[in-house]
C-alpha cells in the first residue's frame, strides 16, 4: 500500500513526498477500561495500518487528503488550529500538529496524504493509527527527536483535548510501540513496557476478531460517563486511581462504598481485569498460552455484568464460539459495538467462523467481518 500512498500523493500534490510512513491499528488482548485507570493493559499491533505520505512545509499551512473519504483537499492553517473545532476525520491529524506546537515543537507545516486498512467504528483504533502515523512522519522530518512513548502522550492529548474524546493511552502506544509476534504489556500510570512473545500459530493456535459492524463513538457520553464514574470510586476509596486497589482486598474496599451500585461495579470490573492482565502475562511467560482462554471469558463476563458496554451482537459472538469449541472469547476495545476476539484451535477455526456468521443471520443482525488478528510490527517509516 506504500507505494499507492506514494503514488496518490504526486497525484495531489504534484510532487514526490519526503517519505512514506504506517501505523497499526490494535487489538486488546485483555485489560480493558484499565488505561485511564492507572491500569495494566496487553495490546498488540494488528496487519492493518494506516499509511501517510508526508513532506514538510514552511510557510504555516496543513494540507490533509484522505483516499478513504469523499473530498479533495482540505487546507489549514496552523496557528488557527482550535481544539474541539473540527468533527470530521481532519480532527485527528490536524490535532497532532496542534499538539507538537502547544508542546513548544517547531513544526511549520506539512502536504498529508493518507490512506487506511484498519476498520473504522470497529473498536481497532483506526483514530490512533491516523494520528500515530502522522505524529511519527513529522518527528522524522522535523528531527524533533521524541521517543515512542513521548509521541504516543501527544496524540492521546490530540484525542483527549483536541478531538474531545476520554481515551487513555493504550491505544497510541500500542500503535507506537508494539513488536512483531509480541503482546505488550504496559503499565499505563509509568508506561513501563514488556514485550511478551505471542505467537499462536507456533502452537496450533488462532485469534480472530469479529468485527460486528456496530459502529460505536467515543465521545458520545457513555464512555466518558464510566471514566466518571471510576474517578469518583478512586476518590470515595481515597485513592490517586482504581490500579491502586489491591485485588486482595477488593472486597473491603467495595463494602466501603456502601450503596453506590453503579460505582461497585465499575471499580470491581478495574480491579479484577488489572489482575486478569498479570495473569495472562503469567500463563503466557510460562508458555500455557491455551489456558489464557477461560480468562478472557472471564474478562467479557465482567465488561458485560459489571461495566454494561457489551451489546447482543457482541454478546452473541462470544456465546456462539464458546459453544462451537472456542477456547476463550471476549469482546475487545471501548464497547458499545465495535469487535469480538476468539481464541481456538487451527482445527476448530472455520466451524466457528461459519457458527456465528449463521447466528447473525438468523438473529437479524448484519453480517459480520471475521479476520486472522496477526501480531505485527508498531509504528515504521516504510520508504
Amino acid at each position: 500500500m506504500g507505494q499507492q500512498v506514494r503514488d496518490g500523493f504526486v497525484e495531489l500534490y504534484g510532487t514526490e513526498p519526503e517519505g512514506v510512513w504506517s501505523a497499526p491499528g490494535r487489538v486488546n488482548l485483555i485489560g480493558e477500561h484499565t488505561d485511564y485507570n492507572d491500569g495494566f493493559v496487553m495490546p498488540f499491533a494488528l496487519p492493518h495500518t494506516a499509511v501517510a505520505a508526508v513532506s514538510r512545509r514552511t510557510d504555516g499551512v496543513l494540507r490533509l487528503h484522505s483516499a478513504d473519504v469523499e473530498g479533495g483537499v482540505v487546507e489549514l492553517r496552523l496557528d488557527e488550529l482550535t481544539p474541539e473545532s473540527d468533527r470530521a476525520w481532519t480532527a485527528y491529524p490536524s490535532g497532532v500538529l496542534w499538539a507538537l506546537r502547544e508542546a513548544g515543537h517547531a513544526v511549520t507545516g506539512a502536504d498529508i496524504h493518507l490512506s487506511s486498512t484498519v476498520p473504522a467504528g470497529a473498536g481497532l483504533s483506526s483514530s490512533a493509527a491516523l494520528e500515530v502515523v502522522v505524529a511519527l512522519a513529522v518527528n522524522d522530518l522535523f528531527e524533533l527527536g521524541l521517543e515512542r512513548w513521548q509521541l504516543a502522550r501527544l496524540c492521546q492529548r490530540a484525542e483527549n483535548v483536541y478531538v474531545g474524546a476520554p481515551t487513555g493511552i493504550m491505544d497510541q502506544t500500542a500503535s507506537a510501540c508494539c513488536e512483531d509476534g509480541h503482546a505488550l504489556f504496559l503499565d499505563t500510570r509509568d508506561l513501563s513496557q514488556k514485550q511478551i512473545p505471542f505467537d499462536l500459530a507456533a502452537e496450533g493456535m488462532r485469534l480472530l476478531v469479529v468485527d460486528t459492524q456496530v459502529k460505536h463513538s467515543h465521545s458520545e457520553g457513555e464512555y466518558g460517563k464510566r471514566r466518571a464514574g471510576c474517578e469518583k470510586g478512586a476518590a470515595l476509596l481515597g485513592v490517586d486511581a482504581l490500579r491502586d486497589v489491591p485485588y486482595g482486598e477488593l472486597d473491603a474496599a467495595l463494602a466501603r462504598l456502601g450503596d453506590e451500585e453503579e460505582v461497585v461495579r465499575l471499580v470491581r470490573h478495574v480491579v479484577t481485569e488489572d489482575e486478569r492482565v498479570e495473569r495472562v502475562v503469567s500463563l503466557l511467560e510460562s508458555g500455557d498460552t491455551r489456558a489464557i482462554g477461560p480468562v478472557l471469558v472471564e474478562g467479557h463476563a465482567s465488561l458485560r455484568d459489571d461495566f454494561r458496554i457489551s451489546c447482543p451482537e457482541l454478546d452473541l459472538v462470544v456465546d456462539t464460539a464458546l459453544a462451537s469449541g472456542a477456547l476463550g472469547a471476549r469482546m475487545t476495545g471501548g464497547g458499545f459495538g465495535g469487535s469480538a476476539i476468539v481464541l481456538a484451535d487451527v482445527a476448530d477455526v472455520d466451524t466457528i467462523t461459519k457458527a456465528v456468521e449463521e447466528a447473525f443471520a438468523t438473529a437479524g443482525f448484519t453480517a459480520p467481518r471475521v479476520f486472522e488478528a496477526v501480531p505485527s510490527p508498531g509504528a515504521r517509516r516504510v520508504s
